[in-house]
Formats: C-alpha cells, sequence, structure tokens
C-alpha cells in the first residue's frame, strides 16, 4: 500500500478534509490488523509520513511499528523526513522500530522474490527527448533527478540478480500515466525483465487514468491508500 500520509505528529496536516479519507489512519489499522500477519512483509510506496523531519514522523512511525508484520518503506514525494540511509536506521534503531526498514539503494528478500525499488520522478512529456540535452531549466532539473532515480533503481535490481530472486518492483511514481512514459525507468524494468510493478501518487479522479494491468509485457498496480480504501493488496 502506498500514500498512508499519516499524520499523527502533525495532525493539521490530516487527509480528512479530501473526500474518501475520513477516518483513514483508523481505517488503515482496522484493515491492517485484520488481513497482515506477524510474518508477513508489507511495503509502503512513499508519502508515508507528513512529519518534516524524523522527530515530527516519530509518532508516525511508532503507529506502522506497533502493527503486525515486517514494514519496508521506500520514499515518496511528499516524505520531507527522510534523510542518509545511516540517519533513518540510526533512528529506528535508537526508538526501537525493529520492524521498519528502508528500500533505498537496496532489495530485500521474500522467499524467492527480490522487493527492490525506489522514488521514480514525474514523467517528462513524449515529445521530449530525455536523451538530449535541453535549454529548458525545468527539463533539465527533471532530467537530473530523473538519472538518479534510474540508477537507484538499476543498483536494486542488480542486488536482485546477485541473490538469484525474480524481482518485483515498487516505486511511489507511476512510470506511464495517461499516455506519457517514464523511458528511463522503463528501460530499465525492460532490461530486468521485470513482469510487476506497483506504484501510488495518485488520488481522486486521477485513479481513472492510472495505468492498470499488463501493458508492454508489464503488470501495473495502483496501491495509492485511497484507491485500495486502505485495505493492503496482498503481492503473494
Amino acid at each position: 500500500m502506498g500514500d498512508t500520509h499519516l499524520a499523527f505528529g502533525v495532525p493539521e496536516k490530516s487527509m480528512e478534509i479530501f473526500d474518501g479519507w475520513q477516518n483513514y489512519q483508523a481505517r488503515i489499522a482496522e484493515n491492517w490488523k485484520r488481513i497482515v500477519k506477524p510474518e508477513d512483509v508489507i511495503v509502503l510506496a512513499g508519502d508515508i509520513s507528513w512529519g518534516m523531519n524524523l522527530e515530527q514522523a516519530k509518532p508516525d512511525f511508532n503507529f506502522l511499528n506497533n502493527l503486525t508484520g515486517k514494514k519496508i518503506i521506500l520514499k515518496g514525494n511528499h516524505d520531507y523526513w527522510w534523510n542518509s540511509m545511516k540517519k533513518m536506521t540510526d533512528f529506528f534503531q535508537k526508538n526501537n522500530f525493529d520492524s521498519l526498514y528502508i528500500l533505498h539503494n537496496n532489495c530485500y528478500a521474500y522467499e524467492n522474490i527480490a522487493i527492490c525499488g525506489t522514488r521514480g520522478w514525474v514523467n517528462i512529456p513524449n515529445e521530449v527527448n530525455i536523451f538530449e540535452k535541453s535549454s529548458d531549466q525545468n527539463i533539465i532539473d527533471n532530467q537530473k533527478i530523473l538519472a538518479r532515480e534510474q540508477q537507484r533503481l538499476r543498483v536494486s535490481l542488480q542486488e536482485a540478480v546477485k541473490k538469484n530472486l525474480m524481482p518485483i518492483v515498487f516505486l511511489h511514481y507511476p512510470p506511464v500515466y495517461w499516455g506519457n512514459y517514464n523511458k528511463l525507468m522503463l528501460e530499465v524494468l525492460q532490461e530486468f525483465g521485470v513482469t510487476d510493478c506497483y506504484y501510488g501518487h495518485l488520488h481522486g479522479k486521477t485513479h481513472a487514468r492510472a495505468t492498470k494491468g499488463y501493458e508492454n509485457g508489464i503488470c501495473y498496480h495502483l496501491i495509492s491508500g485511497d484507491y485500495l480504501q486502505f485495505i493492503p493488496e496482498k503481492v503473494l
């Protein structure tokens, strides 16, 4: 499930003002406890907490840590608390958040599966050649971020290859959205033969524009919290 947008540390940022988000934090807990078993692994695909730093996000991490299962967290565009891998890991250890793990330039094994992924980034419009230099500063900035995210995804998938595991990819941003294709991310998915890609980020009316099901050999799954009605989707 992506986009939990927890706000226990900053209640003024609660998502309850939006349609479909009423009582969402309690619904997450209720559905989670009903579905997720202690031996399960759940991937949280970005936009975890509205906290602006690790301390502000601490009540949200505590909420997640007290739920069943092992949680693997990747970055979303609203995860302003995100920090270096060492700082986040040290913070989790210091606060005994022993069921939380960060997905960043790595992968995690589950049976014969590798849980891989990264945040991703916005899709540059199809008419723009992302492999050529541009004079548009916005495109230049997006190209730089996309190149970093592409490399992070590649590193994650390379770890899966080293462990001889079949990869499943989790992103925050959709690599395909309403006819626009994130060519750099798709290039890596195809390079490593990824067949399933889970993503979040999309809310409300944008759900109707989301790519779901098979396209060019990859099955896409939208797992934004509100799209799932805050019921974790079973992967395996």
